[in-house]
């Protein structure tokens, strides 16, 4: 079943698009209004091990709950935050934890999976930090970094008061900044990545090399690892701290290239709190230590799990096939930015 493309637009669909945010680990879709606000969603896990028609069936999966919901809401466009690296030039996805999407066309199949809408496609970071600077922590912020932190990590940049994605959509791709030079292998190909550091399957690799063990029943995960931690397990407290100092050398390589005010730290990690939050403003002191750099602040993301579906939609209402609200991103409540697509 497919979206319909609104023919001519109504005061109840005005500024109406769908969202999708595309990661390793879920795929998520929803109708978002041209207020951020999620009127009807969809969600499937992400079959990130199979090929890459597995993984676009799920995705048309979504698409297609959206469209069966019975009010039928008519949509002008599609929004995406997908995993990375991606190419918006191109259309085309390579994410590192979606092996079988390799330069996958992704903006022609989603645009022929919703019955020829125009698709706009950014890195899950971007869209987050369109999110976030729109509607969250970073709101206010002229030149900030938003970063999520789960199953990978992500980021993207704010500066001059302006998103900026970047010619490709992945401008802000912290986490694959490599701060350990003969560090462990990545699977984009470097060594000592943020990303191989700090996110959740790699912290609790980290804890599981060294000694840790989960409590019988419960999957070796970040949170587990984190429960562990608050416990008073020293490996489990060690491999955040570890992952903290990663994240904490980023944030300054950032700061120092484009003198950043502030980071906004979100994803499933960020879920620790202070476990996480703590050791990162107290490693970023070691870092960031030029006067320009100095002044970072780390603040915890607001918008949480929808953040990227958000971000996604910012990214389609700033489209230009898109006519936009005045706000940020095409919305309501602040300057415009401009998004390649």
């Amino acid at each position: 079943m497919q979206i319909e493309a609104a023919a001519a637009r109504t005061a109840a669909t005005d500024g109406l698009v769908v969202a999708l945010d595309i990661g390793g680990t879920k795929i998520a879709g929803a109708l978002v209004d041209d207020r951020g606000t999620l009127l009807v969603r969809a969600q499937r896990p992400t079959p990130a091990a199979e090929d890459a028609e597995s993984v676009m069936r799920a995705v048309s999966e979504v698409i297609g709950e959206l469209a069966a919901d019975p009010r039928r809401p008519l949509a002008t466009a599609v929004g995406i935050g997908s995993a990375g690296p991606v190419d918006a030039s191109s259309g085309t996805v390579s994410p590192v934890n979606v092996p079988g999407w390799r330069d996958f066309p992704l903006v022609q199949r989603v645009r022929e999976a919703t019955g020829g809408l125009p698709v706009v496609l950014t890195g899950d970071g971007v869209a987050i930090t369109a999110a976030e600077h729109w509607q969250g922590a970073a709101r206010g912020y002229d030149n900030a970094l938003c970063m999520v932190v789960s199953t990978g990590v992500g980021g993207g940049f704010v500066l001059g008061g302006v998103l900026h994605p970047g010619p490709t959509g992945n401008a802000g791709h912290i986490g694959h900044i490599s701060v350990d030079l003969d560090g462990d292998p990545c699977p984009c190909g470097a060594r000592g990545c943020v990303e191989r550091i700090a996110s959740g399957p790699n912290i609790a690799r980290r804890a599981l090399d060294g000694g840790w063990r989960p409590p019988e029943g419960v999957e070796a995960t970040a949170a587990a690892v984190a429960e562990s931690a608050r416990a008073g397990d020293p490996v489990a407290r060690a491999s955040f701290v570890r992952a903290a100092q990663a994240l904490a050398a980023g944030i300054a390589a950032a700061a120092t290239l484009v003198e950043i005010q502030v980071a906004v730290v979100g994803g499933g990690v960020a879920g620790a709190g202070e476990l996480l939050f703590g050791p990162l403003r107290e490693q970023l002191r070691r870092y960031a230590t030029l006067s320009f750099a100095a002044g970072v602040k780390v603040v915890p993301a607001q918008l949480g799990t929808d953040a990227g579906l958000v971000g996604a939609a910012a990214a389609a209402f700033a489209a230009p096939l898109v006519p936009p609200s005045a706000g940020p991103y095409g919305l309501a409540g602040g300057p415009r930015a401009v998004l390649s697509a």
